[in-house]
């Protein structure tokens, strides 16, 4: 359905003159050659809703080599890494644009690739797109914008509700990767997913098994990262998708009987997620790091479970657990070596402060977990106050006081001895001279020691150092 512009093409092509006036000229670059150009999918969603940003999807019915041509006559880069899938990207100044050539693409039954095919009319791609609030478009390259919204978007958009094109059974065989999309976009703009959608993620949820896990971790990131991720993580656990994408989440849903009771781990871990977002002010803003190690903080404790004699539950040892799945689940998605290492030691770290008790650590116990902190001291700060969801207001006054005093103890002691950097008071060379040796192992030993001598008592100094080598050496 071609329209005249109305209210909400009017709105868009306002917020698109605002925010990238580069379009008009692009669009003129496509239609001096004689190719259509429209605004296309998210950024029109976008353009409506006033949040349009400076990445901006379009579509035309010239082939990739040619809008490749003009892009390069436009563009100050220009990049084709996704030619074969019909799309070739540019930027200007801030602005950057995706150009696909109409597009009808299938997967095959079990293929992780779609097969890729181009369609000959804007409707018809548009048909193809994952829901409705995603298939409009803004052409133009008319003679006057036209707004075309065939499936009526723009009343789902009004309604929030995420419904596709045609059947959604159809839409999720065509690409099973959309069912995730369909949390992700829920999350994202706190719309509601059409029951007759639902319905389909759930029959088909078993599809999404051919998806790359590349793909699978940048949706999931997106949920993680949106203003409301509780909701696309429950969305992913009612339909089944959690099963296939981070499996260990569903099982936080422990049986709880009558005799043996503990906290409902999976509601307590989307808390600690919530929590941990309400303090990320402290790492700058959002921060997939802290929301991942928040949401996967006690998938040890299924596998640790154990019921006490005479009622209770104990998890001894979860986070050594959870730290180890963590890891695996997360290599698995294709995370990055750093994020995977950063998630893994501050599950493995998060239960360390209970141990804090009213403030009875040593000087050394707090150098000590500083120092297997490390950069992400403050990541574990974050964590860590996140962790209480208790109800009673006096045990999670208390808890926090006694958080307040441990940071209180770190900030003076880094203030005194710089734990950040904390180093042996002698270096490798030093011990090397003092006691005669060559390179080797009992070189790492004596700086091992020297190590936990430094946490143990401090800032001693060369000298002093010296001498409790030297002792060390002679006892061994």
């Amino acid at each position: 359905m071609k329209s005249a512009l109305g209210a909400a093409g009017e709105l868009a092509i306002r917020s698109l003159i605002e925010k990238a006036p580069l379009a008009s000229s692009l669009a003129q670059a496509f239609s001096a050659k004689g190719y259509t150009l429209a605004l296309v999918g998210g950024p029109v969603r976008d353009a409506i809703l006033g949040r349009l940003g400076n990445d901006l999807d379009f579509t035309t019915n010239a082939k990739p080599e040619e809008s490749k041509k003009i892009l390069h006559g436009w563009a100050e880069h220009v990049w084709d890494t996704g030619i074969a899938f019909g799309t070739v990207a540019g930027k200007l100044g801030d602005t950057t644009v995706e150009v696909t050539t109409y597009r009808s693409d299938v997967y095959e039954k079990d293929s992780r690739k779609p097969e890729v095919s181009y369609g000959e009319t804007i409707e018809g791609d548009l048909s193809r797109r994952d829901f409705r609030v995603n298939s409009m478009a803004l052409e133009l390259t008319g003679p006057t914008p036209e707004f075309i919204d065939p499936f009526d978007g723009l009343s789902d958009l009004t309604k929030k509700i995420l419904q596709t094109p045609g059947k959604p059974e159809d839409s999720f065989s065509d690409d099973p990767l959309r069912m995730l999309r369909a949390a992700r976009f829920a999350s994202q703009l706190n719309f509601e997913i059409a029951p007759n959608v639902l319905v389909a993620m759930k029959e088909m949820a078993s599809r999404l098994s051919i998806i790359s896990a590349e793909r699978i971790r940048e949706e999931l990131s997106k949920i993680l990262m949106s203003q409301n991720p509780r909701l696309g993580i429950t969305i992913l656990v009612d339909t089944g998708l959690a099963e296939i994408v981070l499996p260990e989440i569903p099982k936080l849903r422990l049986e709880v009987d009558e005799h043996h009771h503990h906290k409902d781990v999976y509601e307590h871990s989307i808390t600690v997620l919530e929590q941990a977002i309400e303090h990320e002010d402290r790492l700058g803003g959002p921060n997939l790091v802290i929301r991942l190690a928040a949401l996967l903080h006690d998938i040890g404790k299924p596998k640790t479970r154990n019921l006490i004699e005479g009622g209770g539950v104990s998890f001894h040892h979860h986070e050594v657990v959870g730290a180890r799945l963590a890891k695996k689940r997360l290599q698995e998605l294709r995370f990055d070596g750093h994020t995977v290492e950063e998630v893994e030691t501050l599950i493995a770290l998060h239960l360390r402060f209970h141990g804090y008790g009213d403030g009875e650590w040593s000087d050394s116990a707090v150098r000590r977990y500083v120092r297997d902190a490390g950069d992400l001291l403050v990541h574990l700060h974050v964590l860590t106050r996140a962790d209480c969801t208790t109800r009673n207001k006096t045990k999670a006054a208390r808890l926090a006081a006694t958080y307040d005093s441990l940071e209180a103890r770190i900030a003076v002691l880094m203030e005194q001895e710089e734990l950040s950097k904390i180093r042996p008071d002698l270096d490798g060379a030093q011990v090397m001279e003092i006691l005669d040796l060559k390179p080797s192992r009992a070189v790492g030993q004596a700086m091992d020691f020297l190590m936990e001598l430094r946490l143990e008592r401090g800032q001693l100094g060369a000298e002093v150092a010296r001498e409790e080598l030297l002792k060390w050496w002679r006892t061994r």
